[in-house]
């Protein structure tokens, strides 16, 4: 009989306590991934860039690793409004996440000003690089990311597939 140690026990009942909590539509499945770093410039346009580099490049799931840089100007939707705020100023990328596809991505930024004040939410387009941003994105080799509707809330919400094998 074989002895299995306390510590892979606990890393045992870990991974079921969260694969219990996962719903039951939810799938966790590995993937091969690929790292890509990049700079964009002043005046370059950060979500344009990203979705026009994502689509160019075929990928199909696409995740935020990380972000730091500046921007001219934010354009930003927060919560439950139904358009952008546009903010001119010098302003600080404090994080950048989110998911991206050859067709859609879903993004969202924090940005401090001059006295720290922190805001975020969805990144939109016309969000302009101010000196820099420098990004590493991860490409999961594996996966497929769709939007779907979600019949909860209505809106269109990811759905993670295998990728198909052409």
């Amino acid at each position: 009989m074989r002895r299995i140690s306390i510590s892979s026990r606990v890393l045992l009942l870990f991974i079921f306590f969260i694969m219990s909590a996962l719903p039951s539509s939810a799938q966790l499945l590995p993937s091969s991934s690929k790292m890509y770093a990049l700079r964009l410039i002043p005046g370059q346009d950060l979500k344009g860039e990203l979705d026009k580099l994502v689509r160019k490049m075929g990928w199909n799931a696409v995740s935020i690793v990380t972000c730091v840089g500046s921007l001219d100007v934010a354009s930003i939707r927060f919560a439950n409004q139904k358009e952008p705020t546009k903010i001119e100023s010098k302003l600080e990328i404090v994080s950048l996440t989110g998911v991206l596809s050859k067709n859609n991505s879903h993004l969202h930024i924090s940005v401090s000003d001059s006295t720290g004040k922190t805001i975020g939410g969805h990144l939109k387009e016309g969000s302009i690089v101010y000196t820099t941003a420098e990004i590493v994105l991860a490409i999961l080799e594996d996966y497929e990311f769709n939007r779907e509707a979600d019949p909860t809330y209505g809106y269109k919400e990811l759905v993670v597939k295998p990728k198909r094998k052409d």
